[in-house]
């Protein structure tokens, strides 16, 4: 709107300099790229990013297998941790030794995080697993991969207001610089006379 009114004041100005008017259309242009282009790339991001993530959650599907685990045996701290104030309640209450199935018909036996608030022997829990058995971390669901597509999206759309503001100000102080260069070249130009009664004659 600033830039509509600058426009508008300079418009039959005989003040008016080429770089007055440049400025006014250089920030006329630059409001209408964030109006326009940044909703724009803001979108064609988020879409591209959930087209990604859609796939990355459609293949974690397919590879990650969900199974269930039998604790052998509680651990009371985190092995290879000599120092038990090292360990959160959490890791001493839940970190299990345990047995499983894979996807392959293969047993397995390890050391993971059971997600049993008091684990007992023989206590069952679920696990993610690949199809031959190694530990995964969980699938990530749709409704996760949406949000980070749309905080994409925002990313890319803020990102692109931020590039088009700071273009629109280092070509304002170019400008401003040239202005000065010139005002500077016309004081050098009157010399030191200015003011003067009958300077020049």
């Amino acid at each position: 709107m600033r830039a509509i009114v600058g426009l508008w004041r300079w418009r039959h100005n005989p003040l008016c300099r080429a770089t007055d008017l440049a400025e006014a259309w250089l920030a006329l242009g630059a409001l209408l790229l964030i109006v326009v282009a940044a909703p724009v790339v803001g979108v064609v991001a988020g879409s591209a990013a959930n087209r990604a993530l859609t796939r990355s959650v459609e293949h974690q599907r397919t590879e990650r297998h969900e199974t269930v685990a039998t604790v052998v045996r509680k651990l009371s701290r985190a092995p290879m941790d000599p120092d038990p104030e090292t360990v959160t309640a959490r890791d001493s209450h839940s970190r299990v030794v345990a047995r499983w199935t894979a996807p392959d018909g293969t047993d397995h036996r390890g050391t993971v995080m059971a997600s049993l608030k008091s684990p007992r022997a023989g206590d069952r829990f679920p696990l993610w697993t690949d199809a031959h058995g190694r530990l995964v971390a969980k699938p990530l669901d749709t409704a996760t991969a949406a949000t980070h597509a749309a905080l994409a999206g925002i990313g890319a759309g803020i990102a692109s207001v931020a590039l088009v503001e700071c273009a629109r100000r280092l070509v304002v102080w170019r400008l401003v610089r040239r202005r000065y260069t010139r005002w500077d070249q016309a004081w050098d130009k009157a010399g030191p006379d200015w003011g003067r009664t009958g300077a020049g004659s």
